[in-house]
């Protein structure tokens, strides 16, 4: 059958470039260059049952490894919102948020959101200068979290 375009029959990738980010209360819809990072792995556990005719291991899912989530966006003037977050951080005393990451279609409507669970600054990278340069000042956050959860609408 022929794809005609109609809504119905056409079934596309989302493109990556459209998002945005949710940092918590008075962070809403920040604009970010870069996000990467966002994975899950379980860690793994081999046992060997004491019944088991084969001679081998029987490999079974462990704990879950989240990951830092790594954000890059551009410097603004008078703008030190990761460092004030940053600054928060003192020993055993972390203000953790839940970080929302949101990809947009073209009306701007989330149709994928990735929930970042008890987040916090681990990291900032602040730009590196150049008197010969002509590239924006770029600011790189890392996040560590404590579970990610993917809604699709």
């Amino acid at each position: 059958m022929a794809d005609d375009g109609s809504a119905e029959s056409s079934t596309w990738p989302m493109p990556k470039f459209r998002f945005e980010v949710d940092l918590g209360t008075e962070l809403k819809g920040v604009a970010f260059q870069e996000v990467s990072g966002m994975d899950v792995e379980n860690q793994l556990i081999e046992y060997r049952k004491s019944n088991s005719p084969l001679f081998s291991t029987e490999k079974m899912p462990g704990i879950a490894k989240y990951g830092n989530v790594t954000m890059k966006r551009g410097v603004f003037v008078n703008d030190a919102t990761f460092w004030n977050w940053h600054a928060q951080i003192q020993m055993n005393t972390i203000k953790r948020r839940t970080v929302l990451i949101k990809l947009l279609d073209e009306s701007g409507a989330v149709t994928m959101q990735w929930q970042l669970n008890n987040a916090w600054p681990t990291k900032i990278t602040s730009t590196d200068l150049k008197s010969d340069g002509n590239e924006i000042a770029i600011d790189t956050l890392e996040i560590a979290h404590e579970s990610l959860t993917i809604k699709n609408n």
